[in-house]
Parts: structure tokens; sequence; C-alpha cells
């Protein structure tokens, strides 16, 4: 039912962005990869996706920080790729740091990068979809777009913020054969996070294992952390014809973080 349809995903060099661009194009979905790649590495890795899955890609190495930036780079991709059907905003940064001496500069870098730039992405992606009768909307939200956690201000308000984007556009979309939705992750296993955990486990003179299942349980009651996969291939269900009622949602897949 994808094959041939076109997803632009940001943030898709690396972790859930990534891992969700090889589930998509093994549906022979064309892909606008973007990410923090040079663009010489960023050309290469979208003619790896075209030879390996024989589908089109492009990479854009867009300042998401830049609402200039966007524009070019949602243009540059709409006329290359006809429409973008499957957006999905994956690209977010991350600062902590208590809200009193919480900095300026990281504040506003990760309203921008973190919300900011999904409005710009969503608003350039509809005519299409609207014209097509069709759309998937995907954002990925956090558990802490649900809950808060100490050190995370900027984070945590970006979060609320991109659910509540989301629930407006699915309000706006219903009848239009577009759905909008957020994935609110808990722990996933990506290298920064197994960065934290090594120096958790040299500050506490811990084994790797037991720092990481200390890491996770402290607020998560299933003790492992979500492999990036688990996201696309939910994402891909998300995309399917059975999930066409699925809109305007913020699903937890937190291993019963929220439940608590």
């Amino acid at each position: 039912m994808l094959k041939g349809k076109t997803a632009l995903i940001t943030g898709s060099t690396s972790g859930i962005g990534l891992a969700t661009a090889h589930t998509l194009a093994e549906q022979g979905v064309n892909l606008v990869l973007h990410g923090l790649l040079a663009e010489a590495e960023g050309i290469a890795l979208a003619e790896e996706f075209a030879n390996k899955y024989n589908i089109k890609a492009l990479f854009d190495g867009a300042n998401l920080m830049d609402s200039n930036a966007i524009a070019s780079f949602m243009d540059r991709a709409i006329d290359m790729m006809g429409t973008i059907d499957i957006l999905v905003n994956n690209a977010g940064i991350q600062h902590t740091e208590s809200i009193d001496t919480f900095p300026e500069n990281k504040w506003n870098a990760i309203i921008a990068i973190n919300l900011t730039a999904a409005f710009h992405t969503i608003q350039k992606s509809l005519p299409g979809m609207k014209a097509n009768g069709w759309g998937r909307i995907i954002n990925i939200a956090s558990v802490h777009g649900l809950v808060a956690s100490l050190n995370k201000c900027a984070y945590v308000t970006a979060k609320h913020g991109l659910i509540g984007l989301t629930k407006v556009v699915a309000l706006e979309c219903a009848e239009q054969g577009i759905t909008a939705n957020s994935i609110c992750p808990g722990w996933v296993d990506t290298p920064l996070i197994n960065n934290q955990i090594n120096e958790i486990a040299q500050k506490q003179q811990l084994e790797f294992e037991q720092a990481k299942y200390n890491l996770v349980t402290a607020k998560q009651p299933l003790p492992e952390m979500m492999a990036p996969r688990q996201i696309g291939e939910f994402i891909l269900f998300l995309c399917s014809d059975n999930a066409r009622s699925i809109t305007g949602a913020s699903l937890p897949m937190d291993g019963a973080w929220t439940a608590q």
C-alpha cells in the first residue's frame, strides 16, 4: 500500500529516525533524509538507501532553528519528490539544568528544533496531503510530553507543545484522509544513552548492565530499553490503512512509565 509514497523524516541519520527510514524503505517508500551530516556523507547515505531498496532518496542538512532554511528544505523536497505523504518529525535536542540557571540560548534552541520546526514542516506538507486525500503525520514526542522530570524545563515544554500541535492538526484534517499522532517513547537504546550509562557506571563503580538497570527502573517498570526499530515498526503500522481511525492520539511506548 505504501510503495511509491514519500516520507520525510527529520533527524534520520541515526537512532529512531534512521531505524524508521529503513523500516519504511523496506516497503518501497521513497525517502527525504535529514540530519547533522556533512553534505557528502548525507548524499552517500541517500545513495545507499536508493541502491539497497530501489527507491528514490535525497538528503538535506537544513538547520531546523532557521524557518527560512526549513522552507527551502521543504520546497526542495516537494519539488524533487512530488508530495510528502508521510511526515515524521523526529529531530530533537536536549539540555538538562535547573530552571533558575537554564541558559536562554538552550531554551530557544530546544523550542525551535523540538517544537517550532514541526509546525513549519507540517504547514508545508499539508497542501499536498490534502490534494491527494491521504497523509500521515507522526510526531516523535516523548514520555516527557505526558509527564515531567527535573531539570528538563525546555524539553518537557516542547514535547507537551508538540502533543498539543498534533491534536489540533488531527482535528483540522479529520475529514481529509490525514491522520496526526504523537508517539511518546520512554527509554530508547541509543548511543547517546549508552554514553550516559557509561558515565553513571564509572561514577558509581558499577558494571554497565547494573548501571543500565538502575537508570531504566528508576522511572520505568519494564526493566529494558526499547530498540529504535520498534518505534519504526509502530510508525509503519500508523501509516497503514488499519490505523486510519487512530488520529489525535498520544501513544506511549514507555514500559509502563506513565501507568504509575
